[in-house]
Parts: structure tokens; C-alpha cells; sequence
């Protein structure tokens, strides 16, 4: 997003970085909500359905009630410091703008020259730990992606032969004769040179109109899936109230990778005509954002039950409209690949490209690009488990963005301004929350990606015996 607006002239870095640069042209009300509804809605709400059933019915939807609420409050605490000109463009480059981000977010505070100087002290100490979690995120989202383009793409051919205008439900999605197909993987591998062709983009700009295509033919694709549902539910409703302790930490993993959307707040803050109408902004967006959550993922169960899939739209029927709305998806998330893969991609390349001559930049830019691709696609054909790679990637990453590090930060550069003890210890509990989170949920998901791996080389290696 922010790729698509340069940075303005005027002060360097270290004078903008704590002032906001009025006068400037900026987005209005309307369009920075628009702005923060796409930076928190993509992949992870199609699996909310799934991390319902791992936590249950109605435990489910009250923690992502409550995640709702801890995200909209680390937000607000963003938004309401009112650093101004903190840019995710300036994150992307080198990490120092994202960590101010985090680290000067103290409600409404103001921030003294004490704690100014400690913040810009604490920058280069941690720029390089932001930039590995950055990185990973990422292309955690890209490795996402692939997974999720080739079970949406595969399950389209594979249906081919038998699909009708009869959208009847059709709860297993299986259809008695199938079109000989390729494992998934293969999919990914028949995917990797459009992709590559696309990181090859030398600017965002470029892609901004099919971006815009992508977003409408999502939104458009997401009222589809809700009337389907909503029409479909199966009465009388016997589902599990509370699921299993040991899926809980799944249901995190997957909601957090959902709500990952805290990286915007600043940028979009500083982007806006009116900064202080921010807050309205974005109690309407999350709002928006965490009913959009809560419906989705609970009334997706409902319908389903527990044949729900790690993506709501494998669960589709195999008649021509759901069949368009999982190739209408796909093609927004092929789109959206290009713009997760920019963030690692700007904190990687430039530094390797400052080494070499001016003649060979371009093809070591491209080279670079292209190992990076194959990178994000080999670990996903490694994994090809959407819903344990989205719980994967939220564990060990988002929740560490996201809960972890701000509270801590917070609390190490403003301690010698009198934070309340009350403020502290909302701090220690969410990054508390954060470290349970990560660890159960990283160790819970590498659990089932073993086991899963392990049952699909057994059921191999019986086949293959049995031939």
C-alpha cells in the first residue's frame, strides 16, 4: 500500500519521525477505512471457520471477540500517540520506522525528550530482530498463498467433469468421478513462473488496477460465501460447545495470523487530511474487521461442521458459481503475493545490490527475486497443509509482532517516565498472552505437520505395496 505513495519531501528521517508534516495532501475518511478493512482481511478469515472448530462453538467466536478487542487496543495505542510521518515504507527499507511504531506506543502519553532519546537508542538494537520477524511474516503469507492457489486451482480441475448449475450442499465436496489430477505440489511447481513473472514488477503502481480488480472480485466472492452459508446451516445444531485443549493453540495461530493488521495503523494515520479523525477510522474499520471474523468463522462452522476444510471455499459446492468465487479468490490472492512479497523483498535486496556494479543490478535484483520465490515454494511444498501453515506462520511470527514486542517495548523505553503500574501490568499480560500463544502454537502446529507427514508416507508406501 504504501509502496504506491512515496514518501513526501521534506525533513530527513530522524527530524520526521516524530512530527507530523501538516499541509500536505493526504486520504480522506472514506478512503483510509477502505486502506485498513484490506490490510486486515485475506487469507485468515477463509480459515476462521476451521480455528472455530478447533476452539468450538461458542468458545470460538468469544476468543476472537476477546483477540478483537486486544488487537483494536494495541491499534488505538498506535493511533492515538500520533507519531507523525512514521512510515511502513520507511519499516519495509531498513525496520527502524516499523520498531519506532511499536516502541513509541503509549496511548496518549506525550513523549518527552528522555523518552524520545531512549526509543531512538533502542532503533538499531532491535532493527535487525523487527526485520527477521518482518521477513518471516511475509513470506509465511506468500508460502500461504501457494498452498492455498493450488488446493482452490486443483479442486476446480479435479471437479471439472461434474460440475452443474445444481449448487446443492454438498458437505464432503467429494464427487464420484474426478478428473485425473496432480498432486498439489505440482500445482505450486505449475505456478512458480506466473509468480516469479509477477515479483518481476519493477514498482507496485504498475499493479495497482489489477489490485483493484482483485479487491472487488474478492468482496464479491466473500458475499457469495456468506449467502451460501447462511442458506445452508443444518438444523438441529450438535456441535461441540468447547473444543479440545490441545486444538486450542491452533485456534490462535490461525486468529492472530487474521488479525496481523497493526503495521498499518501508523502509516495510515500519517497518510490521512484530518490525523485526529484516525480513531473514529479505525474503531468503525476493526470493528467492521471483527464482526466480519466472528460471522464468518462461526456461521462457517455451523454450516460445515466438521468437515470444514483449512480454507471455507474447498467446502463450496461443485456447481459453476462457487466454482467462480474459488477462481475469482485465487486470482485476488495471486495479485496480493506481489505486495506481501515487497516488504522481505526491500529488506533484502538493497543491501546485496549496494555491492555490486550499476550494469549488473538489474539482473541480480531479478535473481535475488527469483531465489526468494523459490524459497517461499519449496517450503510450502514442504508443507502442504493450508490450515498448519496459517497456524504455523501466526504462532511463530504475528504474535510476536503483534502482542509480544510492543507491550515490551513500550515498558523498557518509557519506564523512567512514571508508567503507571496499572499500564504495566496490562503490558506483561498481553505479552504474556503473546508467549503462551507462540509457544503452544508453534509447538502444536510442527506436532500435526509431523503426524500429517507421517500418515500420508504410510498411506504411500501401503499403496505403492499394494501395486
Amino acid at each position: 500500500m504504501d509502496a504506491l505513495c512515496p514518501p513526501p519531501p521534506g525533513p530527513t528521517r530522524p527530524q520526521r519521525l516524530y512530527e507530523r508534516i501538516e499541509g500536505r495532501e493526504g486520504t480522506s475518511f472514506c478512503q483510509t477505512l477502505i486502506h485498513l478493512l484490506k490490510g486486515n482481511i485475506g487469507t485468515g478469515l477463509l480459515g476462521l471457520p476451521l480455528a472455530v472448530k478447533n476452539a468450538g462453538l461458542v468458545l470460538g467466536p468469544i476468543s476472537l471477540l476477546c483477540m478483537g478487542v486486544i488487537a483494536i487496543h494495541c491499534m488505538t495505542v498506535l493511533g492515538e500517540q500520533g507519531i507523525s510521518d512514521v512510515r511502513r515504507g520507511d519499516a519495509v527499507r531498513d525496520g527502524e520506522c516499523f520498531l519506532a511504531e511499536e516502541t513509541l506506543a503509549v496511548g496518549k502519553q506525550s513523549v518527552s525528550h528522555q523518552g524520545r532519546n531512549a526509543a531512538s537508542e533502542a532503533l538499531p538494537n532491535n532493527a535487525v530482530t523487527v526485520n527477521v520477524f518482518l521477513i518471516i511474516t511475509q513470506l509465511g503469507f506468500c508460502c500461504v498463498y501457494f498452498v492455498f492457489l493450488s488446493d482452490n486451482i486443483k479442486q476446480v480441475v479435479e471437479a471439472a467433469n461434474t460440475t452443474t448449475f445444481n449448487c446443492h450442499m454438498n458437505y464432503t465436496n467429494q464427487t464420484q468421478v474426478l478428473v485425473p489430477s496432480f498432486d498439489s505440489r505440482l500445482y505450486m511447481l505449475c505456478f512458480l513462473p506466473a509468480i516469479v513473472l509477477l515479483v518481476f514488477v519493477p514498482d507496485l503502481k504498475y499493479l495497482a488496477p489489477l489490485s483493484l480488480v482483485a479487491n472487488i472480485l474478492m468482496t464479491a466472492s466473500l458475499i457469495l460465501i456468506y449467502f451460501y452459508s447462511l442458506t445452508n446451516i443444518q438444523y438441529p445444531i450438535d456441535l461441540p460447545k468447547v473444543g479440545r485443549l490441545k486444538d486450542y493453540p491452533l485456534f490462535f495461530g490461525t486468529a492472530i495470523f487474521a488479525f496481523e493488521g497493526i503495521g498499518v495503523v501508523l502509516p495510515l494515520e500519517n497518510k490521512m487530511n484530518r490525523p485526529q479523525s484516525f480513531i473514529p477510522v479505525l474503531y468503525l474499520g476493526m470493528g467492521i474487521v471483527t464482526f466480519l471474523y466472528i460471522t464468518l468463522g462461526t456461521i462457517g462452522y455451523l454450516c460445515f461442521g466438521d468437515t470444514i476444510g483449512g480454507s471455507i471455499t474447498l467446502n463450496l459446492p461443485n456447481c459453476w458459481t462457487y466454482q467462480g468465487v474459488k477462481l475469482l479468490y485465487s486470482f485476488g490472492i495471486f495479485i496480493t503475493f506481489a505486495l506481501q512479497f515487497y516488504v522481505p523483498a526491500e529488506i533484502l535486496i538493497p543491501p546485496v545490490l549496494a555491492r555490486v556494479s550499476v550494469r549488473w543490478e538489474r539482473p541480480v535484483d531479478m535473481l535475488l527475486r527469483t531465489v526468494l520465490v523459490l524459497f517461499t515454494c519449496a517450503l510450502a511444498i514442504l508443507i502442504p497443509e493450508l490450515d498448519l501453515v496459517i497456524s504455523l506462520v501466526g504462532s511463530v511470527s504475528s504474535s510476536f509482532l503483534a502482542l509480544i514486542f510492543p507491550p515490551i517495548l513500550q515498558i523498557l523505553t518509557f519506564h523512567t517516565e512514571g508508567l503507571s503500574p496499572l499500564v504495566t501490568i496490562k503490558n506483561a499480560a498481553i505479552s504474556l498472552i503473546g508467549l503462551i500463544g507462540f509457544i503452544t502454537g508453534t509447538y502444536i502446529a510442527i506436532e500435526k505437520i509431523i503426524e500429517r507427514n507421517g500418515l500420508k508416507s504410510t498411506e504411500a508406501f501401503s499403496s505403492f505395496m499394494v501395486q
